[in-house]
C-alpha cells in the first residue's frame, strides 16, 4: 500500500494537457498544475486552465519562462518578475493558497532551486513552495518511465510525483501507469506530503539552505 499525489509540470499543453484531464476525470483523480507562465499566456493556455480548476485539479506557479534555475541566475532579482508574472497572469485560477514550484533543472533537489530575492519573495507574499519525492523522468524516457514510476511509489509510503504535460509521448503511457498504481495498492490523493513543503503560508517550517544558492535561511525566518 502506498499513497500517490500527482502533479504535472510545464504546461499548459494544448493536445496534452487537455488528454491528462480526460484521464484523471474518468478515474476520478485530482491533481496539482505547476503551470509556466509564458505557455499559460499563449492561445488556448488560460483555458485549459479554467477547465482544469473547474474539474478539481489545484493551479500552482512554476515560473513564467522556466528557462534557468533560480539558483543559477545570473541577476537573482529576476527570480521575483519570473513568479510574479505568473500569479499575476493566473488571478483567481491560482489555488489560494499560492503554491509555487520552482525548476530544478531535471528534477535536482539542491542549491540550484531557489535564491535569496526567491525565498524572501515567496515568504513576503504569504506562498508555499512545493518540491517533491519521485521523479520518473517521463520527459527523458517517454516510453520507461512508467516502471521507474512505480518503483519510486514502492520506496515510500507517500509519493509527491512530478509528470509533465508536455508534447513527448510520454503521457500516452498515462493510464496504463494508474492502472499499475491502483492494482498495486496506490491510493491516489489531492494533498501535499509535509516534508516536501520547506515554505508554507509565508513561513520557513522547514530546513531550506540546501535549496538555496546564496545563505540559509532558518526555520524561524519569516516575512508575514
Amino acid at each position: 500500500m502506498f499513497d500517490l499525489t500527482l502533479t504535472f509540470d510545464n504546461g499548459p499543453t494544448p493536445g496534452v494537457t487537455a488528454q491528462v484531464l480526460d484521464i484523471l476525470s474518468r478515474r476520478g483523480i485530482k491533481a496539482t498544475f505547476f503551470v509556466v507562465g509564458e505557455k499559460a499566456g499563449r492561445p488556448g493556455g488560460m483555458d485549459l486552465l479554467r477547465r482544469a480548476r473547474a474539474e478539481g485539479h489545484w493551479i500552482g506557479n512554476h515560473t513564467w519562462s522556466h528557462a534557468v534555475p533560480f539558483g543559477e541566475r545570473p541577476v537573482p532579482e529576476t527570480a521575483i518578475d519570473e513568479i510574479a508574472r505568473t500569479q499575476d497572469l493566473l488571478g483567481d485560477l491560482a489555488e489560494p493558497r499560492r503554491l509555487f514550484r520552482p525548476f530544478g533543472g531535471g528534477g535536482h533537489l539542491d542549491r540550484r532551486l531557489l535564491n535569496r530575492p526567491a525565498v524572501d519573495y515567496l515568504l513576503t507574499g504569504g506562498f508555499t513552495c512545493v518540491l517533491w519525492n519521485a521523479v520518473p523522468r517521463d520527459w527523458d524516457d517517454p516510453d520507461g518511465w512508467v516502471e521507474r514510476a512505480l518503483a519510486q511509489c514502492a520506496a515510500r509510503p507517500w509519493s509527491l510525483m512530478v509528470l509533465h504535460d508536455i508534447p513527448t509521448g510520454a503521457l500516452a503511457r498515462l493510464d496504463e501507469f494508474l492502472d499499475r498504481a491502483e492494482s498495486a495498492g496506490g491510493r491516489f490523493r489531492q494533498d501535499l506530503p509535509e516534508d516536501c513543503l520547506p515554505i508554507v503560508a509565508g513561513k520557513v517550517v522547514r530546513p531550506v539552505a540546501d535549496y538555496v544558492a546564496e545563505a540559509a535561511v532558518t526555520p524561524s525566518d519569516s516575512r508575514s
